[in-house]
């Protein structure tokens, strides 16, 4: 009964927060609009941006910044040690892996493609993007400056690969201490022993604990929302809502391709099942998936698969429960477009080498990504330091990301049972059948 109240109640302060953030959205809108109007070169107006929302919004990014490293370490090591738990199952983990990564790159590249192709975020005056970069706040500063250092060609290739772990994490190299995460969680898999074990216990403590001050952090969003929404329109006015609607769009029709195209192909030819059988047994998932996280329609994937589509249980729990925080096409693709429109509404170009990491970085972070509402804030908020746009553009999201985070939480659920339906192809169930 408690627990069941807890969870009541947790949900109601989810909603609360998601409704907080679009009113902060809407407010800071209205009033950069009204400042934008009637008043855009008043000394007043820089004074408010310099010294309240310019910092407040700042306060908020370094607190993100502070924690997205422990969170990505944290959450990919356990994503890819919990693959070898079982020993019967390392064969299903590698496989497991091997799609998610496979399937990500596809989501992302559509998504690249999809933003290069229509440019949602371009059009936008130079001299206001300048003025924007110019206004940046110190922290956005000092990540623009280590930017500029930023190896290209082979060297960027080579610099994947961390050559002091510490140095990367203190430098914000967060592609070079994925890669290092990613690695470590393969070798947790490979020694299977009581110490090792209490290290990843000790990784799951960590993500837990990363989880609850990022849960404290976001609750200063709606804020945080209100200042960078008012900063943007007083700076970019009108121009603003034509370029998020742009945006939102592109997001849609990303989500679209995955779900009504990549899917079905991949169920075809590698499952050898019938999509539409496969929609129809899978909507009760999908459609829970538009009222909570990942996490949350887990019980309910799991059901479908068992029930519905006759999946191997060992292999539809293992592969569900690791999909759950590890294949998010959604939340890849996401970020992806997120990061290039906001490059392209603030004049960063970015070189086919940046958008190649963007991409790694996408892949990666959709394993280790939590799956909960905006879980993945930080890694777009690192990324954007990454590849040299100012940071305090998430603000233009976060005000959309509701209604974008059904949709995208939708295609990860039903992206978990294409999986598990692909990687039960051939296998024995409990009763030695085979799937099919």
């Amino acid at each position: 009964m408690t627990s069941d109240a807890s969870d009541s109640s947790g949900k109601k302060a989810a909603l609360s927060l998601q409704w907080q953030m679009l009113a902060g959205f809407l407010t800071g809108l209205i009033l950069g609009l009204a400042v934008y109007m009637t008043a855009p070169e008043a000394r007043w107006v820089d004074i408010v941006t310099t010294y309240v929302t310019g910092p407040i919004g700042q306060v908020f990014l370094r607190l993100l910044f502070m924690l997205v490293i422990p969170l990505l370490v944290s959450a990919l090591i356990v994503g890819i040690a919990e693959m070898g738990e079982m020993r019967s199952l390392r064969r299903i983990g590698v496989r497991t892996l091997l799609y998610t990564l496979v399937v990500s790159g596809i989501a992302v590249v559509i998504s690249l493609l999809l933003v290069n192709l229509l440019r949602p975020g371009g059009g936008v005056d130079p001299a206001q993007a300048q003025a924007m970069l110019a206004d940046a706040g110190s922290g956005a500063k000092a990540i623009l400056a280590r930017s500029g250092d930023t190896p290209s060609g082979m060297q960027a290739l080579i610099a994947i690969i961390p050559d002091n772990i510490i140095g990367a994490m203190a430098d914000n190299d967060i592609l070079a201490v994925m890669v290092f995460a990613l690695f470590f969680g393969i070798g947790l898999v490979l020694v299977q022993t009581e110490q090792s074990k209490i290290l990843l216990t000790a990784m799951e403590g960590l993500f837990e604990v990363t989880m609850r001050l990022i849960g404290i952090v976001i609750r200063l969003a709606p804020i945080a929302i209100a200042c960078f929404m008012f900063n943007l329109a007083a700076q970019f006015g009108w121009d603003l809502l034509i370029r998020l609607s742009a945006y939102v769009g592109v997001v849609l029709l990303a989500l679209v391709i995955q779900m009504f195209v990549i899917y079905p192909l991949l169920i075809a030819f590698l499952a050898k099942r019938s999509p539409l059988r496969f929609f129809a047994a899978v909507q009760e998932a999908s459609v829970m998936a538009f009222t909570a996280s990942s996490n949350a329609t887990l019980p309910t994937a799991i059901r479908v698969a068992e029930d519905k589509l006759r999946l191997p249980r060992r292999i539809s729990r293992f592969v569900l429960t690791i999909g759950a925080t590890a294949n998010q096409n959604g939340t890849a693709m996401f970020e992806g477009i997120t990061v290039l429109f906001l490059a392209q509404f603030f004049g960063v170009d970015l070189s086919l080498t940046q958008q190649f990491m963007v991409m790694l970085v996408c892949i990666l972070g959709g394993v280790g990504t939590a799956g909960v509402p905006a879980g993945s804030l930080p890694v777009v908020a690192m990324i954007l330091g990454m590849v040299g746009v100012p940071p305090e553009g998430i603000g233009l999201v976060l005000g959309v990301d509701r209604f974008l985070d059904m949709c995208r939480t939708a295609l990860n659920v039903t992206g978990d049972l294409v999986a598990a339906t692909v990687i039960a192809a051939g296998e024995e169930d409990e009763r030695g059948r085979i799937a099919t």
